[in-house]
C-alpha cells in the first residue's frame, strides 16, 4: 500500500467517511450526504486522487474462502536485502500471496497468503522458501481475525477534531 504525506482536513475527511459507507456513491450523492457543493466534492476528489494516493485503487474484498482458499497464514521471511527487489517480483507472481508487507526487526518480510487447505500451504511456503534471497521461513496459520482491516475510527477522529 503507497503511503502519502497529503495532509486531509476535515471536510476531505467528510467526504471519505461519506465514500466509505458508500464507495459507489455519485459525486451528487456525495455532496447530498456531506452537505457540500458538487463542485467541491468533485474537485476534493480529484486532489485525492491525484496527491500521492489518498484514495488508492479500488479492489473489492472478496473473502478468499469464497473461492476455494479457506486457510489464512503468513510468512515471516528473512531474506537477503540486495535481492529485495528480485524477491518482491517472484512473490508477486505467486497467485495465493495476497499481501507482502516489508518490517524492521526481526524478520524483512510479512507475506499474508491462502492457502486450500495445509497441502497447500505447505506447497506455497515452499515456493516462498525456493526464492532466490530467502533464507529463512516460518509460517504462522491465522486462527480467527479479531479486527478487520479498517480506517473509518480514523476519519471519524479526524472529523470531530475539525
Amino acid at each position: 500500500m503507497p503511503r502519502t504525506n497529503a495532509a486531509v482536513d476535515p471536510i476531505d475527511a467528510r467526504i471519505l467517511a461519506a465514500l466509505n459507507r458508500d464507495p459507489r456513491a455519485t459525486v451528487i450523492a456525495l455532496a447530498e450526504r456531506t452537505g457540500l457543493s458538487r463542485n467541491t466534492v468533485q474537485a476534493r476528489l480529484g486532489k485525492l486522487e491525484g496527491q500521492g494516493g489518498v484514495l488508492q485503487e479500488f479492489e473489492r474484498r472478496i473473502d478468499p474462502a469464497a473461492l476455494g482458499y479457506p486457510l489464512n497464514a503468513f510468512i515471516l521471511t528473512a531474506v537477503t536485502q540486495q535481492k529485495l527487489a528480485a524477491i518482491g517480483r517472484a512473490l508477486d507472481g505467486i497467485p495465493e500471496i495476497v499481501e507482502v508487507q516489508g518490517l524492521s526487526g526481526v524478520t524483512d518480510l510479512l507475506v499474508h497468503v491462502v492457502a486450500r487447505d495445509a497441502d497447500d500451504l505447505y506447497r506455497i511456503a515452499g515456493r516462498v522458501l525456493d526464492i532466490d534471497g530467502v533464507e529463512k521461513t516460518t509460517t504462522a496459520l491465522v486462527m480467527r481475525e479479531l479486527v478487520h482491516y479498517r480506517v473509518s475510527p480514523l476519519v471519524q477522529q479526524l472529523i470531530q477534531q475539525g
